[in-house]
């Protein structure tokens, strides 16, 4: 369930000392954390995240307000409350995360909600805590209820209540908990329990970036791989980054290693394009699922409306892939709408294409549909002028003899 692995280096002190003001480097402390990916990827992946806030791009507001949370909370020589960060993937939350342990001078320990699914799992987890340490708990919402459950009392009371036996033999137990800082991470918040996400002292919701920032983080990031990127080619690969540093740094690596083979290792606009074309990533950002999404939506189905699993079927995808990969970058940049007919494509994505929209009604604007309603299941569409048909009358049947 649990494996071993280092925290950041020179980032964490020896247990049980809290500093006042911000720590010092120290010898690092092993503690099991989630199992790492292998690969070089990876590496430089973490190679790439900052160890301290003074470091972190964007996200202006959360810093500030962490920030005095941090303080605060060393001015005190005390533990920091508990944060829950929410945002899309890719954004920065496992980074704070590990910022957060390293602000406070204490250990960190990492896992994911998937990984607690008994309540006997988390209180083993709770149990080797020692005081001070940051617990982060990545993928919160996907915690079972009873877990869940357990970790109201953890949080407020630092104690867990565990059952030993079973039947007449059963006996109730009161752990007592050192004072920890638990970092929830989540995608879905509205998925957590009132009870759960009331008890963070502090909660942050992750923003998606803007061009200028993730300019900012090529920059930093091309200055630790070695890589001369000229700030046009920044620009490229920032555009077409969704908002992301994750894919942005991602980018990059991909783009150096096109100018390390086929130029002189240097990026520019015209090696960025070129780089990014080759691996499928359009201008607006659009990768090979998001084009096909879009393609067969507009080439197959006429624009739409059509339902979700006759378009997974299209691209040959599941249809939680074109849910949960495609679907929301589509509709945050405006080329597909969500209505209760299926999914409908907007004059934006006829114009990406550089297609025509053929003459008649706009489903989206049609009277009854609304962006953000309906499930879009498959059906075949009740005429082309956005009415819906009666329901049949019920038919009238004899009393029985």
């Amino acid at each position: 369930m649990f494996s071993s692995a280092a925290t950041p280096r020179d980032e964490t002190p020896t247990p049980g000392k809290t500093a006042v003001g911000r720590p010092t480097a120290a010898e690092p402390v092993h503690r099991p954390v989630a199992a790492p990916a292998d690969g070089e990827d990876r590496a430089t992946e973490t190679a790439l995240r900052p160890k301290d806030l003074d470091g972190f791009i964007g996200q202006v507001r959360v810093r500030e307000q962490l920030d005095l949370v941090l303080r605060a909370a060393r001015q005190r020589s005390a533990t920091a409350d508990h944060v829950l960060l929410s945002g899309a993937p890719g954004l920065g939350k496992t980074t704070l995360a590990m910022i957060i342990a390293a602000e406070m001078g204490a250990p960190l320990r990492i896992t994911s909600g998937p990984a607690i699914q008994h309540p006997g799992e988390l209180a083993a987890v709770l149990a080797s805590l020692t005081g001070g340490e940051v617990l982060f708990l990545d993928e919160i919402h996907r915690m079972s209820r009873p877990a869940e459950e357990m970790l109201y009392l953890a949080m407020e009371d630092f104690r867990v209540d565990i059952i030993v036996g079973t039947g007449l033999d059963a006996t109730a137990m009161s752990l007592e908990l050192p004072p920890f800082t638990l970092v929830g991470a989540t995608v879905r918040a509205g998925l957590l329990l009132p009870p759960l996400r009331d008890r963070f002292g502090f909660t942050a919701h992750m923003e998606f970036y803007d061009p200028a920032e993730l300019e900012r983080v090529i920059h930093r990031s091309a200055r630790l791989l070695e890589v001369e990127v000229e700030p046009a080619g920044a620009a490229e690969i920032a555009g077409r980054s969704r908002g992301t540093p994750r894919i942005a740094n991602r980018l990059l690596r991909r783009v150096r290693d096109y100018a390390q083979v086929t130029a002189d290792g240097v990026v520019t606009r015209e090696i960025a394009s070129a780089a990014l074309g080759v691996y499928e990533v359009d201008g607006r950002g659009l990768d090979r699922l998001d084009q096909a999404v879009l393609h067969a939506l507009l080439k197959l189905f006429g624009g739409g409306p059509v339902g979700l699993a006759t378009l997974a079927v299209a691209v040959g995808e599941e249809r939680e892939t074109v849910a949960e990969v495609a679907e929301p970058f589509l509709v945050r940049e405006g080329l597909l709408t969500r209505t209760p007919r299926g999914r409908v494509a907007t004059p934006a994505a006829w114009a990406h294409l550089g297609l025509v929209p053929p003459p008649g009604p706009s489903w989206a604007a049609s009277p009854g549909l609304h962006q953000n309603g309906g499930s879009g299941q498959d059906g075949p569409p009740e005429g082309r002028t956005g009415r819906t048909t009666s329901p049949p009358a019920p038919r009238h049947r004899p009393p029985p003899r």
